[in-house]
């Protein structure tokens, strides 16, 4: 009777050991999983916050690179002869066709050339020719301006427009002005997404460029307050309505949607993005599974333990544990890949930078070796003769040969330090310059090349001091670089003359011309690496160099076809005042 009392008790304490191992399993498995949702979810949404930082950068980088593109083209096409001729004959009918020409090429969405009154005498657009644009500000600020000016306008009809304008003018002559428009809606197109939205504001703060269409010209507040814009958005925050694990800065308006914003640098823009976090609970449920898994396992145990009798349910449970297990095979195989697409992307972008550093390392190495060539051909020259000289016991004139190479080593040095401030804007270290003075140094560091051939070199200067504000040694580098030109271009002459033509007014103007066999290419002259040399003979930095050099000192330099035949380079510089050279 007492064993039967003790078996009845001892199976009582079995149930109770039971349930309080149930109890715990269970009270221990609610924190575990509490715990892994609550920093899975936060680790999953950083994840998620550093992709859509990346992504939005990108997309910064896109808009300046397009915008940058469609910077320069208004400056090229101001100088087109063909365009400078139709405005100033008033002949349009190859105008359009000219512009179409180039639409395609230079990716921008129109190109329109007005005259001066501000009327459209020729549009790849033809719609717009004919149309009168003189009350615009694009076309009154590229009156005013000597540059390329921007202006953002609405159109009638909705929507934005991105303008780039600049005079075309002749000897200072306003004929008319060229209108480049950036594609605005292919950027727009490239940004669109499932679950992303995009829009870019101006400095007041009202949306000019957007995947939603219906938001441009509004600002934020009332572009999220449109509830039937049938948004990327709004996609995303229909697929994570209910979801609320998130932090408190994870939400827009109540919804699981980040925002991010960035600076664009142009004109006080800013970007915004919104991307939806429905990915991040797919992922985080799939790791919780696993943890349930195993406490599920562990719970069958703990019932396969207490009773033999219950094998259809360990047979349920082992089933079940066999699918959980399927899925965790499949979630392994999803994160390794994951994790090797990231990989992949580290690799891309260090690619990327360093072919970027190989780049510019490479182009410097040109510049230098470009720049440092005239020195050494002339350092070349005099030790020649001054070995010469030595042989002939003429030693006090060797010595002067030796002075002009210790000269020319000191402009090496000079030259170097000069090339790493290209990149850099300012005056700081301008001083007044007399340009005859930097014509006949020049000259002088050109005497070597000059012996060589039987050159005839003409020379107008005046007789008074021509004053600029600039650095003497970039000047004297800019009509080197002009005189070595010329020098070339004359190889096939029968009777090879240079001449040279400084004039003094409201402006310097330094005139190179030669009787060569003139410019085949005039809208190519001054792009890095263009050259008509034999390899070996020449880089193409020459002219891209010195038409730097030339806009840092304030000035133009500009090429053209003589009627008679040969090259004019002319660099047109301000003239330094009377009342600036006296406080200097």
């Amino acid at each position: 009777m007492l064993r039967m009392t003790d078996l009845g008790s001892g199976r009582r304490r079995g149930k109770w050991y039971l349930r309080l191992a149930v109890l715990v399993v269970c009270l221990f498995g609610v924190i575990v999983i509490y715990v892994s949702n609550q920093l899975l979810t936060q680790r999953f949404t950083e994840t998620i916050s550093n992709r859509s930082d990346v992504r939005l950068a990108l997309y910064v980088t896109n808009l300046m690179n397009e915008l940058q593109r469609n910077s320069v083209v208004p400056q090229l096409l101001s100088r087109d002869p063909d365009l400078i001729k139709a405005l100033e004959d008033k002949d349009y009918s190859l105008s359009t066709a000219r512009l179409l020409s180039f639409v395609d090429e230079i990716g921008a969405a129109s190109l329109t050339l007005l005259d001066r009154d501000g009327r459209a005498v020729a549009a790849t657009d033809r719609n717009r020719i004919g149309t009168d644009h003189r009350q615009n500000p694009y076309f009154v600020d590229a009156q005013r301006s000597n540059q390329t000016v921007y202006t953002t306008y609405q159109r009638p009809e909705g929507g934005f427009a991105y303008v780039y304008s600049r005079r075309v003018e002749v000897a200072g002559t306003l004929l008319g002005v060229i209108m480049v428009e950036v594609n605005g809606q292919r950027l727009e197109t490239g940004w669109a997404g499932v679950s992303d939205a995009v829009l870019v504001m101006d400095s007041a703060g009202t949306i000019i460029m957007a995947t939603e269409p219906r938001w441009r010209g509004l600002n934020e507040e009332e572009a999220l307050a449109r509830q039937s814009a049938p948004s990327a958005i709004e996609r995303a925050i229909r697929a994570t309505q209910g979801w609320g694990a998130l932090p408190a800065d994870a939400y827009l308006r109540g919804e699981a949607v980040l925002r991010r914003e960035m600076r664009v640098p142009h004109q006080g823009w800013r970007m915004v993005s919104y991307t939806t976090y429905a990915s991040v609970r797919e992922r985080v449920n799939g790791i919780l599974a696993l943890e349930v898994m195993g406490f599920a396992i562990l719970l069958a145990l703990l019932f396969w333990g207490s009773s033999r009798r219950t094998a259809s349910r360990l047979v349920f449970f082992q089933r079940e544990s066999a699918e959980l297990r399927a899925l965790n095979r499949r979630l392994q195989r999803e994160i390794a890949e994951r994790e090797k697409v990231e990989k992949t992307l580290q690799v891309a972008e260090q690619t990327i930078a360093q072919s970027s550093k190989l780049a510019a390392l490479g182009e410097m190495s040109a510049a230098v070796s470009h720049e440092l060539n005239q020195p050494l051909a002339a350092m070349k020259t005099y030790l020649a003769g001054a070995r010469l000289l030595l042989q002939r016991e003429r030693p006090q004139e060797a010595l002067s040969s030796f002075q002009r190479i210790d000269d020319l080593l000191e402009r090496m040095g000079a030259i170097t330090r000069q090339l790493k401030s290209y990149a850099r804007k300012g005056a700081e270290a301008f001083e007044p310059v007399d340009t005859r003075a930097a014509v006949s140094t020049a000259l002088s560091l050109m005497e070597p090349q000059l012996k060589t051939r039987a050159v005839n070199i003409i020379r107008t200067l005046p007789n008074e001091p021509v004053m600029i504000l600039g650095d003497r040694l970039r000047l004297e580098q800019v009509i080197i670089n002009l005189l070595r030109n010329a020098l070339d271009a004359t190889k096939l002459s029968a009777n090879p003359t240079i001449e040279i033509l400084l004039a003094a007014g409201d402006t310097v103007s330094l005139q190179i011309r030669d009787n060569g066999a003139g410019i085949d290419n005039l809208d190519e002259l001054f792009e890095p690496f263009y050259t008509t040399k034999q390899p070996g003979d020449g880089v193409g930095l020459g002219l891209a160099i010195s038409s730097g050099i030339v806009n840092d000192l304030g000035g133009r330099l500009t090429a053209r076809n003589a009627v008679d035949g040969g090259a004019i380079f002319e660099v047109q510089l301000p003239t330094l005042r009377q009342d600036v050279a006296a406080a200097e």
